[in-house]
């Protein structure tokens, strides 16, 4: 789909090379300037799947000579991604202003954790600190428990990465129809609030209260995770009435008065007690085997091992493995496109040759 898009990626960790991994999912010829001479860490592997489907430059962004390498990579680029703190790459003498009259077209994408300004903007943090003042966290576990949520995933992917490349390709689609270029200040703070307006979009609809545990999808039976009798687990998020009889109907509860008022809040403790009752009394593979395929809306918490070897991949193929290396497919999906095949980063460097005779410089 974003065939004949250059990005150029100025090797970092966590988001932006997962922002740039994506574009390059979806067709964008991404070239990675990885550090030279740069050992492979455990956040940053040799053949690392984020760096899959980019191509490979080793660069010195303080030597003269490399300097001159990157500018001929940015003056031909339609992006640029860099994560460093603000007022890195401008001491570098490749910031904004100067890459702008390198390329005037040229969308610099800037990814951080509290953005460009602000009381935060050069002090550090991680995914957890970001969505914790941003107000993402606030829903995560049950009432009383420390919150928490999935590593990375609400934080660096969702309100960093994702946020990166969607202004990416809003900031490319402006350049070609306009010819001026711009800056995109994607910062996790800022995405991981953003990702909470449908949260405020039920609060309004006052479903939502600021409380935790009091709402809709924190608070009921019928909205959370029961352990199995094997320690396994199974979700349960059955909203719609039509689901939660269906649900209700596959336990035998349905003439059960401690499940009647589905949105009756006094009765939800109650009837989570219940619950976990019933669920400790099988497997998750019994309760799967009950549940699945039908409307309950009741699914097995899987591990993503697991969730690979699962009947569900074996029909979608959202997993796969490349040289024993787990990693997840492309999304979204598009019709007409070949089937994908797992496949892991470039060595460092490995498409030097190849980089230097597209831009005429030896």
């Amino acid at each position: 789909m974003l065939n004949g898009i250059r990005i150029i990626e100025v090797e970092g960790l966590g988001p932006g090379p997962f922002a740039a991994m994506t574009l390059a999912d979806l067709g964008t010829d991404v070239i990675v300037v990885h550090r030279k001479g740069g050992n492979a860490t455990p956040a940053v592997a040799e053949h690392s799947v984020l760096d899959r489907g980019k191509r490979s430059i080793a660069l010195d962004l303080k030597d003269a000579g490399d300097l001159k390498v990157f500018r001929a990579l940015v003056a031909r680029a339609d992006g640029l991604i860099e994560g460093f703190r603000p007022g890195v790459m401008e001491k570098l003498g490749l910031g904004p202003e100067a890459c702008h009259a390198l390329n005037p077209a040229l969308v610099f994408g800037r990814m951080t954790g509290w953005g460009q300004d602000g009381p935060l903007s050069h002090a550090a943090g991680h995914d957890l600190n970001y969505i914790s003042m941003s107000g993402a966290l606030w829903y995560a576990s049950a009432p009383g428990d420390a919150p928490i949520t999935p590593a990375t995933l609400v934080g660096d992917i969702g309100g960093g990465a994702l946020y990166l490349a969607l202004g990416m390709l809003a900031g490319i689609m402006n350049a070609k129809a306009s010819g001026t270029g711009t800056v995109v200040d994607a910062a996790i703070y800022d995405g991981s609030a953003h990702m909470m307006n449908l949260a405020m979009a039920l609060r309004q609809a006052g479903g939502f209260p600021e409380a935790r545990g009091t709402g809709i999808l924190d608070g009921p039976h019928w909205s959370r995770s029961y352990r199995t009798r094997d320690g396994g687990w199974i979700s349960v998020q059955c909203l719609e009435p039509k689901f939660y009889a269906i649900f209700l109907d596959l336990l035998g509860l349905s003439e059960d008065a401690d499940f009647a008022g589905q949105y009756d809040g006094a009765l939800w403790a109650k009837a989570t007690g219940r619950l976990m009752e019933i669920f400790a009394s099988r497997t998750r593979a019994e309760w799967e085997a009950l549940f699945l395929g039908s409307d309950a809306c009741v699914a097995p918490v899987l591990s993503p091992d697991e969730a690979a070897g699962h009947e569900m991949n074996a029909a979608r193929k959202a997993w796969g493995e490349a040289e024993g290396v787990l990693q997840a497919a492309p999304a979204p999906r598009f019709a007409g496109q070949g089937a994908w095949q797992p496949a892991l980063g470039p060595t460092r460097d490995a498409h030097r040759a190849e980089i230097l005779a597209e831009i005429g410089v030896t």
